[in-house]
């Protein structure tokens, strides 16, 4: 998975009833576009994430 700064990601819950987040991709800090990403979450939260199979991007910006 290739994202630029300001995609906007969606990770789905991993298990039954577990919410999805959605945030906003703040830095990409692996090389050409590919992670690890600094995302900040709509619940004000920051995380460096390594999508998974459960991550989609809603809006791929760049």
């Amino acid at each position: 998975m290739q994202i630029a700064v300001g995609a906007r990601i969606v990770i789905h819950g991993a298990r039954v009833g577990a919410g999805e987040r959605h945030g906003e991709v703040r830095e990409v800090r692996g090389d050409g576009g590919g992670p690890p990403y600094l995302v900040r979450f709509d619940d004000g939260r920051e995380s460096l994430i390594f999508p998974g199979a459960d991550c989609e991007v809603e809006y791929h910006a760049g």
